[in-house]
């Protein structure tokens, strides 16, 4: 690894030490956390799947698996 620096405002910093003493973790663990998953994460890719039933209309009524019965 290699050291930086980063210059925060001071309530930010004071909530990222609540986080991380809270977590029971490191502020520059979290630190790197957090821009591994905004901004070093690689981009999604195929299909995502956020259902996992069967649903026999078609796409054209799709929504009408969250309406109410």
């Amino acid at each position: 690894m290699v050291k930086t620096q980063i210059y925060l405002p001071a309530a930010e910093l004071a909530a990222l030490h609540r986080v991380a003493k809270a977590k029971k973790r490191r502020v520059a663990d979290l630190v790197r956390e957090a821009i591994r998953e905004k901004y070093l994460r690689p981009a999604a890719s195929g299909p995502v799947a956020l259902w996992s039933g069967p649903f026999t209309g078609s796409s054209s009524d799709h929504d009408s698996a969250f309406d109410e019965p």
